[in-house]
């Protein structure tokens, strides 16, 4: 009897322990997936540097009118067509379209779902 239930005891263990790390191993730190969002909303990310893309950001943060934020995206898109086309890369013609990110009003947070 006792070693029934010692085995029992074991073998419920081992399989929540196992799901415990299956479970741990499908999910990404929450930095790395920030940072990659954040990489995907500058164009051609992947052709600047950490500090370039943060330089970027502090600039259309900083930009007073619609107008302004608009203008400093074109300039930073030739740059980046340019860049591209310097190392031999294809990025797309247009730029991505805008919207998504966390501007006024934008996104729930953490824990802002129902």
């Amino acid at each position: 009897m006792i070693k029934r239930l010692l085995m029992v005891s074991l073998l419920t263990a081992g399989l929540s322990l196992s799901a415990g790390l299956l479970l741990a191993a499908d999910q990404e730190p929450v930095q790395e997936k920030t940072q990659i969002e954040e990489q995907k909303q500058i164009y051609g990310s992947q052709l600047m540097t950490q500090q370039e893309r943060a330089e970027y950001r502090a600039k259309m943060r900083s930009a007073e009118t619609a107008e302004e934020r608009e203008q400093i995206r074109k300039e930073h898109h030739e740059q980046m067509k340019e860049r591209a086309k310097a190392r031999g890369i294809t990025l797309p013609d247009e730029p991505p379209a805008r919207g998504g990110g966390m501007g006024p009003g934008g996104g729930m947070g953490y824990g802002g779902g129902r």
